[in-house]
């Protein structure tokens, strides 16, 4: 099959105008120079030959001749970047000496089609016929080669037979460079920068510099200034690698280009931006795949000593190491970062038994050689390796399986569409794929093996019969759906040293045995998309990751080694953004067809933050961020056909306007006060903006863009609390405050052996011991100006239990004496006693944190009966000026009620009940003040600090007064409430017995009716 390019997108028709039309009113001409046979030259430089110019000893060389002036240069710049709504270049960026421009355009979208195209055109308007693309490395420039063939037929039918010649630049074939300067068609050359860059290190060394700037008899030229003289249009393809440093773009400008074009989803540096399409146009116009991320991850498996190493560096002359680690801390075990250094104990810094003889010794800071080892264990951890992690094949086995059936499912759904599925996994170690005995058999290596077993085990479920009419031997045989892409070597046999044999081997993605297996992913590349091929799932090193762009990759999954630093997500996902092709070659649209899954090992949540950051990072793209220029290209009329633009004067008014007005700050990020009058249809705008109802449509459109979701709480409903002096200063407050103002403290006596027998009854009732879980779930991303965001997909969430294996059991009885505080007698009463301890083998860790929770929560409740509270002294109390020294705040729809009888004007509610006592509060003849107790007023109590609700002063019908505290809750019954709330309100009430006061719980205000009138 061939894959057919459209010629008529209208994405790519701007981006390839927005360079052409650069030249608008460029004359077709070319350039032309004497170009002389080496044996001439080798005559002429010859003192003692005579050198006589005979026709056969010169040719003519043909290059690209540039008419237009820097002015005309200058107007067609700023025209089309402000029809795509792009920020003007100044007269000082355009020098017609050192013409440099740039698109953007999403990976996926397109763009060495653009290029090549554009180089099409430019010699069908302009005439100008020599054209280098120059790349940054080896699968950059195979797959532009790739496009180079495989569009020749479409450039052929699109532009009337049209003849040209490409090839890619190789120091051995040195007769192609001439070819490239003497012959009068289009040439396009292909070349790597290293290819041309090293003579710039250390030009005075002729055997350190590019074979491309030495002198060669057979051509009688540099190489190089054969190049120069065409003055050729240098397409640069990534530059952000190609010119990443001052070397590789001097080497640029030794081209003597007329003019650099760059093109890249990721920029460093913008010169003269012309086009863009970034990653949120490109989601946003659906020209690239949905992204959806799978999550596979693990719970409840922290039962040995897990380290990772995160960074090594040197810090005031010393290395340091930042280490993630399991903690015991609270009673659980928390994954948590600390930054260590030399001699550093981490069984101290764990408070885990686990992590016993793990003391650093060298922090290793070498770059490319970082590591940590110990003083008295073997492991030593490589930068970004993990040790003591669940067992990490159950989660590559996950992984795979789930790669597996996500691709199964797809097939389901474009299969009967024509459209083949492929799923790539990369990793880091080819023998994880491939292993070779001494005579060069092959067999599968671990992944491998997971992967057919898996396949084999999916493939008979029902879901799928319709993919498979029945399973026959040969779909049994999973070795036919799977294969490997990796660089190849070879070595000796065994046996007989004189045989060789072929082997894959690991690489770095940049060796010379890299070429032919680019090479070979490229000329695969049809093959793979046709359903004659029964090849789906294609394994490959992780180093070859930038050589892969298929358009049918549905789903990405790598299988990072331990020892191995995180790959980027962006990078990741861009091996399958490209649209998918069907059965005939047709690019398929629409994100129903199009999703691509990404397999992580990490929450969905922490995937987004993390790419979004990726995006912000590699792109420069702020979300929720208007420019000066953002309203440039609003469209006020249309004359002759031709748009009239609002232009970049008028949008950097508008744009201080929206400042003046606070709907964003000085960088541009929208502010709230945007996004509420957005919501409530208000956005204040000038008159000449409003007055013209097609341009406020679409200024209103871009700033909708820019806000993002307009889920804010409305400012004008928050309301700061102030202080009522009125109530504050009454005699009837003070008097209420009198009663319940002063402090306590608490003795307890408690009976052990009671206590032992509560805590084995608990522990047999209510301890559930589970084994460790592996959760997968799916979400689906989104993405525009406002960010990345993630919405987790229906009937996504799926949990697995993990069977490991504990090789060693910690000292149960040890971690919970500490955490206790029991002797080892009650605690071995404990254990022996209860009938859970067999589970303690199936999750020691989780067993120990279950333990804890239960026996310190029986200790506490065991506590509180035998409580006592005593009042500290007269000295002792929370002092009525506290009120005025508060800031409060709340809305006034959701937590604020106006009060008249309370030390504050509004009553500051938690909860519907609280809301309705404090409105019968205020309504009732018999309560004279009250006070919703701050958060400041606390009791100490076992179980943690209390803070109770209200505090009220009754009168009776007599005049009586009556203080009490009062607990609102949803039921008065103290069984309905948890234990630890239980027992905390009953210290409250010890606590106000103190006092001589009394606390009550209040489900309404009929029980504190009740009450009071008992």
């Amino acid at each position: 099959m061939k894959i057919k390019f459209k010629e008529n997108l209208g994405y790519q028709q701007e981006a390839i105008n927005a360079i052409v039309n650069i030249f608008q009113g460029q004359e077709v001409c070319e350039a032309n120079f004497t170009v002389y046979s080496p044996d001439f030259l080798a005559k002429k430089n010859n003192i003692n030959a005579q050198a006589k110019l005979g026709q056969e000893d010169y040719g003519i060389g043909y290059g690209n001749r540039l008419t237009l002036s820097e002015g005309k240069l200058l107007e067609n710049v700023q025209n089309i970047q402000l029809a795509n709504g792009l920020k003007p270049s100044e007269r000082k960026e355009i020098n017609r000496n050192h013409l440099d421009f740039t698109i953007e355009m999403e990976t996926g979208t397109g763009k060495t089609y653009v290029y090549l195209r554009s180089i099409m055109e430019m010699y069908r308007k302009y005439g100008f016929s020599k054209h280098i693309i120059v790349v940054p490395s080896i699968p950059i420039k195979e797959g532009v080669y790739k496009s180079l063939e495989i569009t020749k037929e479409h450039f052929k039918e699109h532009y009337d037979n049209i003849n040209y010649n490409f090839f890619i630049y190789d120091s051995s074939k040195l007769n192609e460079v001439r070819d490239f300067s003497t012959n009068d068609g289009l040439e396009i050359m292909v070349i790597n920068i290293d290819a041309f860059s090293k003579s710039f290190k250390d030009p005075n060394k002729d055997n350190k510099t590019n074979i491309i700037h030495r002198y060669n008899d057979s051509l009688g030229y540099k190489p190089l200034d054969l190049i120069r003289n065409t003055n050729p249009v240098v397409f640069i393809d990534e530059p952000q690698s190609t010119m990443s440093t001052p070397i590789r773009k001097k080497a640029v400008q030794s081209l003597n280009p007329l003019s650099i074009v760059r093109y890249s989803a990721t920029h460093k540096e913008k010169v003269n931006l012309m086009y863009k399409l970034d990653a949120i146009d490109a989601y946003e116009e659906k020209l690239v795949k949905q992204i959806e991320v799978g999550s596979v991850q693990t719970e409840g498996v922290n039962n040995q000593a897990y380290i990772r190493l995160i960074s090594v560096k040197v810090s005031k002359g010393f290395p340091v190491a930042k280490i993630e680690v399991d903690a015991f801390k609270n009673g659980s075990i928390t994954r948590k970062t600390y930054t260590v250094k030399q001699n550093e104990d981490l069984e101290q810094l764990t408070d885990r038994i686990e992590y016993e003889g793990y003391i650093i010794k060298d922090i290793h800071a070498v770059e490319g050689n970082e590591y940590i080892d110990f003083t008295s264990k073997e492991d030593v951890i490589r930068l970004g390796q993990a040790i003591g992690a669940v067992d990490e094949k159950q989660v590559k086995r996950a992984l795979i399986s789930k790669t597996i059936e996500e691709h199964l499912d797809k097939e389901l759904v474009l299969n009967p569409l024509g459209i083949k599925v492929l799923s790539l996994f990369f990793i880091d170690s080819v023998n994880k794929y491939r292993v070779y005995d001494e005579e060069g058999n092959a067999e599968n290596g671990e992944y491998a093996e997971i992967f057919e077993t898996e396949y084999l085990k999916l493939i008979t479920k029902p879901k799928y019969v319709s993919l498979f009419e029945e399973i026959t031997d040969d779909e049994k045989d999973a070795s036919t759906v799977h294969n490997g892409y990796f660089s190849i070597d070879k070595k000796s046999k065994s046996s007989n040293k004189k045989e060789k044999f072929e082997y894959f081997k690991d690489t770095s993605g940049k060796v010379k045995a890299d070429e032919d297996t680019y090479s070979l992913i490229m000329r695969d590349k049809e093959m793979l998309l046709s359903f004659k091929s029964k090849l789906r799932f294609i394994f490959s090193h992780s180093a070859l990751k930038e050589g892969w762009d298929n358009p049918n990759v549905f789903q990405i999954c790598t299988l990072k080694d331990a020892g191995n630093s995180e790959i980027k997500r962006r990078q990741e996902i861009g091996r399958g953004l490209r649209l998918c092709v069907n059965q005939e070659g047709e690019r398929v649209y629409g994100h129903e067809v199009n999703t691509l899954t990404v397999m992580a090992t990490e929450s969905y949540k922490t995937f987004v933050d993390n790419f979004q950051k990726e995006v912000e990072s590699d792109t420069g793209i702020r979300f929720g961020i208007l420019e000066s220029h953002s309203f440039a290209n609003v469209v006020l009329t249309i004359e002759d056909e031709t748009p009239v633009y609002l232009g970049q004067q008028k949008s950097e008014e508008l744009f201080k306007y929206l400042l003046a007005q606070g709907y964003i700050d000085a960088r541009g990020k929208v502010q709230d006060e945007l996004r509420t009058d957005l919501k409530n249809d208000e956005v204040k705008l000038p008159e000449e903006i409003t007055d013209n109802k097609h341009v406020l449509k679409q200024v209103l459109s871009n700033l909708k863009v820019a806000a993002g979701k307009l889920e804010i709480k409305n400012k004008d409903e928050k309301k700061r609390v102030k202080v009522n002096k009125r109530v504050l200063d009454s005699p009837e407050f003070k008097e209420l405050w009198e009663r319940v103002k002063y402090k306590t403290t608490f003795s307890v006596d408690f009976d052990s052996a009671s206590l032992v027998k509560e805590c084995i009854n608990a522990l047999d009732n209510r301890l559930k011991i589970t084994r460790g879980k592996l959760h997968y779930s799916k979400a689906s991303l989104s993405i525009d100006i406002g960010g990345v965001e993630a919405e987790i997909k229906a009937n996504s969430v799926r949990t697995e239990t993990l069977y490991e294996e504990v090789e060693v059991l910690p000292d149960i009885v040890g971690y919970l004496q500490n955490e206790t505080q029991l002797t080892r007698k009650s605690i071995v009463e404990i254990l022996t006693g209860t009938t859970r301890l067999p589970y303690f083998k199936i999750n020691p860790q989780k067993f120990i944190e279950g333990c804890i929770d239960i026996i310190n929560e029986q200790m506490r409740m065991h506590i509180i009966d035998g409580i006592q509270y005593k009042k500290i002294d007269e000295t002792e109390y929370y002092s009525q000026e506290l009120f005025e020294n508060e800031e409060l705040f709340g809305y006034l729809k959701n937590n604020l009620k106006e009060s008249t009888k309370s030390p504050y004007d509004y009553v500051v509610y938690d909860s519907n009940i609280e809301s309705t006592l404090a409105n019968d509060f205020e309504n009732s003849d018999n309560i004279s003040v009250y006070a919703k107790l701050p958060n400041w007023f606390k009791i100490d109590t076992p179980l943690g600090t209390y803070n109770p609700d209200w505090a009220i002063l009754w009168k009776d019908n007599n005049e009586e007064k009556l203080f009490f505290v009062v607990e609102s809750k949803g039921s008065t019954g103290l069984f309905d409430l948890r234990p630890k709330e239980q027992g905390k309100i009953d210290c409250g009430k010890k606590h106000f017995d103190a006092l001589d006061s009394e606390m009550i719980v209040a489900a309404s205000m009929s029980d504190v009716e009740n009450y009071a009138l008992k």
